[in-house]
């Protein structure tokens, strides 16, 4: 099953996608151009084999539900997300927000 939820983000609506599989759940948030993901993202391969999409994205451990992804410290995140201010350790929710204000 996948359930697709808005989500307001301070002034900005993100989208919440929460797809259950087999053992697993994957959670990801998304606002202007970049998102967050649960642990199944795999920064490396964004940073070095996908490098020239500049994908502004995060990661964060761990997590069970949409809620508790926008709450947590982001373990990873992008060069991209990092140009963008968005830092490790960084809650998921605040990294929402700049990805947001960068997209005006």
């Amino acid at each position: 099953m996948v359930n697709v939820m808005p989500l307001q983000i301070g002034d900005w609506t993100a989208i919440g996608v929460e797809v259950l599989l087999p053992k697993t759940t994957l959670l990801a948030v998304t606002a202007g151009q970049g998102y967050i993901m649960c642990g199944a993202l795999d920064v490396q391969l964004l940073n070095e084999r996908l490098k020239d999409r500049a994908i502004i994205a995060g990661r964060a451990v761990g997590v069970k539900t949409i809620e508790q992804l926008l709450d947590a410290p982001l373990e990873s995140v992008t060069d991209a997300a990092q140009a963008l201010g968005i830092t490790v350790g960084m809650r998921g929710r605040d990294a929402v927000k700049l990805m947001a204000q960068a997209a005006v």
